[in-house]
């Protein structure tokens, strides 16, 4: 007969939950006092631990990299070999390890400690070494392993998450936003979600800019050159006043006869949409949805100059839907 793996998958999950259930309980003010450690840093985040919590420790370490806190794991076996010197007073070291006892953290925990380097831990027993040496200690469940029981799979399970969370804390505190993050991962999905209309937006000589008092008959000659279906009127300050599309000259004529030496303020559009240069490129792509338009004038902060037009094109070249 078969095994039912799935059940085995369900009851693995089940012990994760439950650990992560008691996590939450855990969490106090020596979580407070280490984000508020981390993010007032002055140098770099090390972190470190054995075997798998080795490996949560790179996670962790990358995470808070990607989120503006620059850190870096290290080999805990390899400090007993010269590594300890990537260490300096300034530096915050975080250890990861479940018992705490560890062989290989002990030459690590020392050299904190002799040469004053703020240690926080990341630990599940009291009554370790790591735990009595740390300035800054914060206690993990101890909790139900699958796989025997002894696999490390729950634990570490539990390290990742209380990483993540001193990760997203931090960045709330040192006020990372969108905008930052967006420095960090220029490529990919992610890059791609968080474009903003400046990345995409055409600019200077590229604009069709046309003076509201222009005839027609010039405006023709920009759209013809200029290729967008759309020119952006502007008065003697440089402000935009408007926009006029080529279907508006088509109503236009429909309607008159004779228009190319009237003045295009006459029959554009005032008041255009605009949206401002940080603007995620998602959010301009939804407000041209709504309004049945294909390109938004683009501002800087409060301004009424228009410093680029984004077309939908270009969005929708970089894969933003």
């Amino acid at each position: 007969m078969k095994k039912n793996y799935s059940n085995i998958a369900k009851n693995v999950v089940e012990l994760e939950i439950k650990g992560l259930q008691k996590l939450k309980k855990y969490i106090n003010s020596n979580f407070n006092k280490a984000v508020h450690s981390i993010a007032n840093c002055q140098s770099k985040i090390i972190l470190a631990g054995v075997g798998k919590s080795g490996l949560i420790a790179s996670k962790i370490a990358a995470t808070l990299s990607s989120v503006g806190t620059p850190a870096f794991s290290i080999s805990a076996s390899d400090c007993s070999h010269g590594d300890l010197g990537s260490i300096t007073k300034k530096d915050i070291l975080i250890l990861i390890s479940n018992s705490g006892n560890s062989e290989e953290l002990k030459n690590i925990i020392q050299y904190a400690n002799r040469y004053r380097i703020k240690l926080i831990s990341i630990v599940s027993k009291k009554n370790s070494i790591l735990y009595k040496a740390s300035d800054i200690k914060i206690l993990i469940p101890e909790v139900s392993e699958a796989g025997f029981g002894i696999v490390p799979t729950t634990s570490t399970t539990v390290q990742l998450a209380i990483g993540d969370a001193l990760a997203i804390s931090t960045m709330q505190y040192k006020k990372f936003g969108k905008l930052d993050f967006k420095k960090f991962h220029p490529s990919g999905s992610l890059g791609n979600k968080l474009k903003t209309a400046e990345d995409l937006m055409l600019i200077k000589n590229k604009i069709p800019f046309i003076n509201e008092n222009e005839t027609i008959k010039k405006g023709l000659k920009i759209l013809n050159s200029k290729k967008l279906g759309v020119l952006i009127a502007r008065n003697s300050f440089g402000n935009t006043t408007g926009i006029f599309t080529d279907g508006d000259i088509k109503r236009t004529i429909q309607k008159n006869e004779n228009i190319t030496e009237k003045k295009i303020k006459s029959f554009m559009t005032k008041k255009p949409i605009s949206i401002n240069q940080d603007t995620l490129a998602v959010k301009a792509l939804d407000i041209m949805n709504q309004k049945k338009i294909t390109c938004l004038c683009v501002h800087k902060k409060n301004n009424n100059k228009t410093i680029g037009i984004l077309h939908i094109h270009k969005i929708l070249e970089s894969n933003i839907s």
